[in-house]
């Protein structure tokens, strides 16, 4: 099994990617250049299993659902072993920690209007052509109503995509158009939020309706969700991550955030600990501000809006905290990364949602006379070939 959860076959020397394939069996396919497609099934893996789900294969979401846990569990875990392997970094690599939970609680669906008829799902596997979906079962109870929502939006606004997130307070739907709003439709468009049952309406960033407050528990804080706002994918990822994280500052006086979005961890930590929070995305960071504000018994939190791709905080300003946390996106933060191994910080952990960047930056740490404590694989995004890491970094005392 490949690391983008395709099956590797050996064609004439040359490798043959062949998505829903799984290792150990024997295939008729069609093949174009390096991609294959399964015609039939010659001889089946003894870990191939039915999907859950009507749609898997057809569309272009969840890649594994055919293949018993216990083997898939150790090929994500895997993804991780690999990629600190090729980097010649020896690691202790935790278990994978399943973190599905109750399901994702957020969902992002295309929809298209073409006269009376409103498409509403996602695009099929290597295509785009857009399926119509009616029920997506690795979802949250609460957006059951997912697609429904979706198509009323389309009825309305035409083509568009529809993020829905489910809260505290209800579905919070952030609309992303293809044409301008006129003001004229406003008051429609809160009407339609009511019919809808959404707690709050934007579309093209702006708030046309709330109805209820979309909060998110964070910890002891409540934060209010600002529209088009970051949120780890499943409530069992976040709270995992956060334990990790947690466990993993220790006794640490003064902590830093960084890319802190709108609080999963610093407000967590402020709980034990006084914490500076820093994020490019301002209304996170206001959210994250008022929601510390807000919550008794708190220790300080600073929050900071700042591009840390552009603006890291440097060796200097770093020497206040004995601890620093960073959960990059998918990119990694190489530049953060230099300025943390030049700092006198004792302790760094690290989240991230790549093994290749997390791995490159670990390589950074490591360099600068950190040591590779633990590494925690944690699933999220269960089914698929995507993998989260908790990594403990200590100063060794001789830097």
């Amino acid at each position: 099994m490949g690391r983008r959860a395709e099956g590797v076959a050996s064609l004439d020397g040359h490798a043959a990617y062949v998505p829903y394939g799984l290792p150990g069996e024997s295939i008729i396919a069609d093949i174009a250049g390096e991609r294959a497609r399964i015609v039939a099934i010659e001889q089946a893996s003894p870990e191939r299993i039915p999907p859950f789900c009507k749609h898997f294969g057809s569309c272009g979401g969840c890649q594994l659902q055919h293949w018993q846990e216990a083997p898939y569990r150790q090929w994500k875990r895997g993804l991780v072993v690999q990629a600190l392997r090729h980097r010649g970094i020896d690691a202790q690599t935790g278990d994978l920690i399943d973190a599905h939970g109750e399901g994702r609680r957020r969902v992002s669906l295309h929809v298209r209007r073409r006269g009376s008829t409103v498409t509403a799902g996602f695009m099929a596997a290597r295509s785009h052509d857009l399926m119509d979906i009616d029920h997506c079962p690795i979802l949250v109870p609460a957006l059951a109503r997912a697609s429904a929502i979706a198509r009323g939006l389309g009825e309305k606004l035409g083509d568009c995509d529809v993020a829905l997130t489910a809260t505290d307070g209800g579905i919070d739907a952030a609309v992303k158009a293809e044409r301008k709003i006129g003001e004229q439709e406003t008051a429609k468009l809160a009407a339609l939020a009511n019919t809808l049952d959404v707690a709050r309406l934007a579309v093209n960033g702006e708030v046309i309706a709330t109805r209820q407050m979309p909060r998110v528990t964070m910890g002891r804080a409540s934060v209010v969700l600002p529209v088009n706002s970051f949120l780890q994918a499943t409530a069992e990822g976040e709270q995992h991550l956060a334990g990790l994280v947690i466990n993993s500052v220790g006794k640490s006086k003064y902590l830093a955030d960084l890319f802190s979005g709108c609080g999963p961890f610093a407000l967590r930590l402020a709980e034990i600990a006084k914490v500076a929070a820093f994020d490019n995305d301002g209304p996170a960071i206001a959210a994250l501000a008022q929601a510390a504000r807000s919550t008794p018994g708190l220790k300080p939190v600073e929050a900071t809006a700042r591009d840390l791709f552009r603006e890291p905080l440097v060796a200097t300003e770093l020497k206040e905290y004995d601890t620093v946390v960073f959960d990059p996106p998918r990119a990694g933060a190489e530049t953060q990364a230099r300025q943390l191994a030049k700092s006198k910080v004792k302790t760094v952990v690290s989240v991230s949602c790549e093994p290749t960047s997390f791995t490159r930056d670990a390589e950074i740490l490591i360099a600068g006379g950190f040591a590779l404590k633990t590494v925690t694989p944690v699933d999220q995004f269960k089914w698929t070939s995507h993998v989260e890491t908790v990594a403990l970094f200590q100063r060794s005392p001789l830097r």
